[in-house]
């Protein structure tokens, strides 16, 4: 029999996504629930079928939570009551698993999935790929994590995760642990700043008087020979000069205090911060 996946919150932006992957699939019976009137609408007006979340969650061998980052948690404490036996809750972040928001019920599987997104100095195989910085038409890798449960059943929960997110190379297992060290850590408190601050340092030179088109020309072409020669995919280093100039940059103006992130309570209070209290309503 086809295992049957409901997805929570499908005209959501990840919402969204999981069902044009796998909402018209054979290979799944797909259970739509979304409780934003619009957004249901939209899904029905593409020829899907949406299902109260009460009934899909009483049909439902996998739950897949397509809802925001920071309503996980509350989210999952009213579903997982309602989910049949031997059902599997998929998350796409690991914050809430990591500061213990998740609720505990036996023979229930918990996992937790992501996109690594395709990388760059990576060749795909057509120029649409080659556009594609998110996924679903580029190949890109994903991480998955068991939290608790089934490995049977982690196993099976993989290849719905692949599917969402196809075209996919690899399904790379982590723990939660190293999840939430990917992210939010590596990823969001890193290296998303880290992009904020090169736009922002441009948009400064720009105000400086530097015309927008040297500017963002000048930006484009240095931040990828820099990524580049920093990760290996550029053999020729940076120069003397760039290299002093990298030096005094980090010394002068990159607070060292950023490698607590990956200290358990650091991390921890972090996320508590990011995942505020708010009000979940799943109906």
């Amino acid at each position: 029999m086809k295992k049957s996946v409901a997805v929570i919150g499908a005209g959501g932006k990840m919402g969204a996504r999981a069902a044009e992957k796998i909402g018209f699939s054979d290979a799944y019976q797909v259970l739509l629930c979304e409780s934003n009137a619009d957004r249901a609408q939209a899904l029905v007006d593409l020829g899907l079928t949406v299902t109260a979340t009460g009934d899909a969650m009483a049909a439902a061998d996998f739950v897949v939570m397509a809802v925001p980052d920071a309503l996980i948690g509350a989210i999952a404490r009213q579903l997982v009551p309602q989910m049949k036996k031997g059902g599997s809750l998929i998350m796409l972040d690991a914050a809430a698993a990591y500061v213990g928001e998740l609720p505990v019920r036996e023979g229930i599987t918990q996992m937790i999935t992501h996109p690594c997104h395709p990388p760059f100095f990576t060749e795909q195989a057509t120029p649409e790929a080659r556009r594609d910085y998110f996924g679903g038409t580029a190949v890109q890798d994903i991480i998955v994590s068991l939290i608790g449960g089934s490995e049977e059943s982690f196993t099976q929960g993989i290849e719905i995760c692949r599917a969402i997110f196809a075209p996919v190379s690899r399904a790379i297992r982590v723990t939660p642990e190293q999840f939430a060290f990917l992210e939010p850590a590596m990823s969001e408190i890193v290296m998303a700043a880290a992009a904020n601050w090169m736009k922002q340092s441009m948009e400064l030179a720009i105000e400086r008087g530097v015309p927008r088109e040297a500017a963002e020309a000048f930006t484009a072409g240095h931040a990828q020979i820099a990524m580049g020669i920093v990760f290996g995919a550029e053999k020729s280093p940076f120069s003397d000069a760039a290299q002093l100039a990298i030096e005094w940059g980090t010394n002068k103006y990159i607070n060292p205090e950023w490698r607590s992130v990956y200290d358990r309570e650091t991390l921890a209070g972090a996320i508590r911060d990011i995942l505020k209290p708010r009000t979940a309503v799943v109906a």
